[in-house]
């Protein structure tokens, strides 16, 4: 394939390829941190606090993406596209983040120094996968997103789970860590690679020297103040029927986390289970079972409705946190286990896919990709406040009592979800003049949602 064929906005096919392998990336070291590493730690005598206070500070940059969306949006005036020297940039520097991980000599004894890497690294993929999303975008044509969605959350369950996840866990039990993270680096780079040769549009420049086509493309768009982008995307984030909406998906994304998380701390300190064949187990189910989700999911959420379809998920996650909870004198039995962790394999795919269009659906116009960026930071602050109080909570209480909170939660949420009107479609804006970008910060305490 000549280099100009490689042309987001020209090819269908390369657009699913392209968003699939970027979501690899963006995934694929959280899956190593959040499964492998976490159970490789567990196992090896690491403090539920030790643990909890590690993956917290691995997905803490995450809580903090919001900032992120708003400063991509202001500069995207660049001979080599609007949006590629951000992911290309983002991608060098969470591959040299990740190379970092090599100073640690021996992870089970230098937890916390595991820690503060992965927070750097964090902040780099924090800014990779905001730009990956903005991308997106800018190049896939409406009719088009549901579908390179799909293959974009598809390649974020196989990077982190496949890859991250069960791979990074073989790797760790038969190579030693530094051998594992130079693999997986080397994964990484060879997709940063492949990044070099893809461009937003046939006109653009390969690389910063290069020069582009005249004709590239439409004059960019005008370059938003920053300040005004974050008032209007604050005004629609404390909007009430967004706060229900969020609130309960919020909630629903961490029980079934948080009751995981309890859960795994069982198999491994009372169950027996070694750390490599949970993390497989969970590498493995998570990639398989969720793509599966995921792929039919989109189809049934369009017929029976956004919202119907997410009260009706969080309901499901509610009865079974509070079922399997109550029945915790079965878990010893055979296959009960391996069953559980299916069931949590699709918790989150089915949230995504349920949660995702309503939280768009409420993006006020004009700064929907900073608005949906906010609401994506706040659901990963809330797993990481769910993975330290966890931590705590195991040192004080059972797995079985730390789940059935989390049910209730689940289920106390899903009810008011439900009693809350479904947002209406929101107002058209004025034309984007100069002056109304001056006026955006009135929207804050504007009722139009």
């Amino acid at each position: 394939m000549s280099l100009p064929s490689l042309a987001l906005s020209r090819s269908r096919p390369l657009r699913y390829a392209v968003f699939f392998y970027l979501y690899v990336m963006v995934w694929l070291p959280g899956g190593f941190s959040g499964t492998a590493l976490y159970n490789y730690l567990t196992a090896g005598g690491a403090t539920t606090a030790d643990t909890g206070d590690f993956v917290a500070l691995a997905g803490l940059p995450w809580a903090f993406q919001f900032v992120w969306g708003p400063v991509i949006d202001r500069f995207q005036r660049s001979a080599m596209g609007r949006r590629r020297p951000w992911v290309l940039g983002a991608q060098l520097l969470a591959l040299a983040a990740f190379l970092g991980l090599l100073f640690v000599s021996d992870p089970r004894a230098e937890v916390g120094l595991l820690g503060l890497l992965f927070f750097v690294h964090g902040v780099c993929a924090a800014v990779q996968d905001t730009a990956v999303d903005a991308l997106a975008i800018s190049v896939v044509p409406d009719d088009e997103r549901g579908r390179v969605t799909g293959f974009m959350r598809a390649g974020g369950l196989f990077g982190g789970l496949a890859v991250g996840a069960a791979g990074g866990a073989v790797l760790l039990e038969y190579v030693g860590f530094r051998p594992a993270v130079l693999t997986l680096a080397g994964v990484l780079l060879a997709l940063t690679l492949l990044t070099l040769f893809v461009k937003e549009r046939p006109g653009d420049a390969l690389f910063p020297w290069s020069r582009p086509a005249e004709d590239r493309q439409a004059a960019p768009p005008p370059e938003l103040s920053v300040p005004a982008i974050f008032a209007r995307s604050f005004g629609g984030l404390v909007a009430p029927r967004s706060l229900v909406v969020f609130g309960g998906a919020a909630v629903a994304y961490l029980a079934a986390n948080v009751s995981y998380r309890s859960y795994s701390n069982h198999l491994l300190r009372s169950a027996g289970w070694g750390h490599d064949d949970l993390s497989v187990l969970t590498g493995l189910l998570g990639a398989v079972v969720p793509m599966a989700v995921v792929l039919a999911g989109g189809a049934l959420v369009d017929r029976v409705g956004h919202r119907r379809m997410l009260v009706s998920v969080m309901v499901l996650i509610g009865v079974f946190l509070t079922g399997f909870n109550l029945l915790a004198a079965e878990w010893g039995r055979e296959g009960v286990g391996t069953g559980a962790l299916v069931a949590w394999s699709v918790f989150d795919p089915l949230v995504s896919v349920t949660a995702m269009p309503l939280l768009m659906a409420i993006c006020r116009r004009g700064v929907e990709g900073s608005q949906f960026t906010a609401y994506m930071a706040l659901v990963n602050l809330t797993d990481v406040a769910g993975q330290f109080v966890t931590g705590r909570a195991l040192e004080v209480v059972s797995p079985p009592a730390v789940g059935l909170c989390c049910g209730a939660a689940v289920l106390v949420m899903a009810a008011v979800v439900a009693a809350v009107r479904p947002p209406e479609a929101p107002a058209p804006l004025p034309p984007a003049d100069e002056g109304w970008y001056a006026r955006a910060a009135g929207a804050v305490t504007s009722p139009s949602r």
